[in-house]
This record gives C-alpha cells, structure tokens and sequence, in this order.
C-alpha cells in the first residue's frame, strides 16, 4: 500500500496542528501504533516550528510537507525557502552540564534524531529540504 499527501502551510505556528492531523490521517490509515504516531508528530512539529521560528524569523514564507507512506515506513519531507541552513550541522546538545551552564538550543534537531530513524538534509533549488524517516512497525 501506498499513500502519498501533500500539505502547504503559512510560516504561522498556528498552521502545525492541520499537519499533526494529516499526519494523524495517514499513519492510522497505515495501521502505525500510537507512540509511532506521536513520535514522528513530535519531530515534524518541532522542525516545523525550527523552521518558521529560527528560518523565516516572523517573515513571511511558506513551508511544503509530503507525507509518503509505503509498507516499509513512513517519509516526511519538509520543504522551506529561508536561509539555507542544515541543522545536522551542529554537534550534539550538552545534556552532561548543569542547566545553567548549557549552552540554549540544539536540543530540537537531537529530539528529532532520537524519534524518527533517519533524518537527511539537503539544500537544493534555493529550498532547505529536511527528509524524516520512521520505518513501519515488525
């Protein structure tokens, strides 16, 4: 079986729940179990947010989700035009440090790789694309 859907939002954080619902849509229709659901909700809406937040910086833009599922796992690509950035770049967040010595941020993108199974990024065609993989279940 195969499901594909596509979703175009505003850089608004106000848009994320009509993707966790998309989202939702397609992994139930693709018998995913609840925590992988979560999950994958959890990642995309954290690099979602990253994006409107740290890329458009309250500008206007736009952001494409597709969402592709097949027997093996579940594909989200996530699409923006702001400022090229790959936030696979960063070394890994300081989680040995007392909290007021940590440095602030890089704990999104390190939540997002603790939850899906992959995570790609590419900058191509002035367009950030980050790619989520969460494989099916068995």
């Amino acid at each position: 079986m195969e499901r594909i859907a596509t979703l175009e939002i505003q850089a608004d954080l106000h848009e994320i729940p009509r993707v966790n619902v998309e989202l939702e849509r397609v992994m139930r229709a693709c018998v995913f179990p609840w925590d992988d659901i979560l999950d994958l909700q959890l990642a995309v809406e954290e690099a979602i947010a990253n994006i409107i937040v740290h890329g458009y910086k309250g500008k206007a833009g736009t952001v494409l989700i597709t969402i592709h599922a097949t027997d093996r796992d579940m594909e989200v690509r996530i699409e923006d035009q702001a400022p090229p950035f790959n936030p696979l770049s960063r070394p890994d967040p300081d989680r040995e440090s007392g909290l007021a010595e940590r440095q602030i941020g890089g704990l999104g993108i390190y939540l997002i790789q603790q939850v899906v199974d992959s995570v790609q990024y590419q900058y191509a065609g002035g367009k950030n694309i980050l790619t989520l993989v969460k494989k099916t279940p068995g």
